[in-house]
């Protein structure tokens, strides 16, 4: 497999540095090619602008209309092609980053927001007319892996942890970001109390990250619903008679029994340096 390992830490002698490090040589092991966008390394922009699309600043900028119409044209930002080169590449990508405020930090959120542009990732249409969206998109047939670090404990985690659960918290990535662009989405690497991690806790991280990049080719996905399966009416409503019961993020599953068991998650505020 062709993966992307895109990287969101500022600091490469952090605990994600090594990590990122050691899945790498694994996955160049297994005979996978790797490629890397490291996003502080690389001193990314993460602002959207009109310079990203060839755009007059004295005209008013619909973002996605001009994304659009620069990627038709080829005439996006240079950095942007680059990534996007990066992606059509890739099989695979695995995106790392520590959990700040229960998301992303600020950088890959940007990375997301200038790269994943309309036309590229979204807002691709079928020989119907219809958009491709949730299971189904600009980037179908490609997997993803979500790796991050939390400095909570595992007790808080899980769906009776203080915290919450993980994929929970994950959601807007897993779910409006991923799945939504047609990637298959695994579930998501979650490396509990990171910021008092011992040397054995290193070890074992990097045991359970080995685990799952060997699974990479192979593991089942998260049984998210798909938009064009009909589960959904014209108003993108869940149909009444699919799980009836059941209400919150779970009805987005096809398949409840597939949800994980209470372990490493997040934490509600900024780990440290890990």
């Amino acid at each position: 497999m062709n993966v992307l390992w895109v990287f969101a830490h500022p600091e490469p002698r952090s605990l994600n540095g090594a990590l990122r490090d050691h899945g790498a040589a694994t996955l160049r092991s297994l005979g996978h090619r790797v490629r890397h966008s490291d996003l502080y390394a690389m001193g990314w922009n993460p602002v959207v602008g009109p310079a990203d699309f060839g755009h007059d600043p004295r005209d008013r900028l619909v973002v996605g209309a001009a994304s659009e119409r620069a990627h038709a044209a080829g005439t996006l930002a240079s950095d942007i092609r680059a990534e996007h080169d990066k992606i059509a590449w890739a099989d695979a990508l695995v995106v790392q980053f520590p959990l700040w405020w229960f998301g992303m930090p600020a950088i890959l959120k940007g990375w997301f927001d200038r790269v994943f542009v309309q036309g590229f990732a979204f807002g691709v249409t079928d020989d119907q007319g219809r958009t491709l969206r949730y299971g189904d998109g600009g980037l179908a047939g490609r997997r993803a892996l979500v790796i991050t670090t939390a400095g909570a404990r595992p007790t808080g985690l899980g769906p009776r942890g203080v915290h919450g659960e993980a994929e929970d918290v994950l959601f807007p990535l897993l779910h409006g970001t991923l799945f939504y662009t047609g990637m298959d989405v695994l579930p998501p690497l979650v490396i509990a109390s990171a910021d008092r991690a011992r040397p054995i806790d290193h070890a074992a991280a990097q045991t359970a990250l080995d685990d799952r990049l060997r699974d990479l080719p192979t593991a089942t996905p998260i049984p998210y619903r798909a938009e064009l399966g009909g589960d959904y009416d014209a108003d993108l409503v869940l149909r009444p008679d699919l799980a009836p019961a059941r209400t919150g993020l779970t009805v987005h599953r096809t398949d409840t029994s597939a949800q994980p068991a209470p372990g490493p998650g997040h934490v509600p505020h900024r780990t440290s340096a890990a």
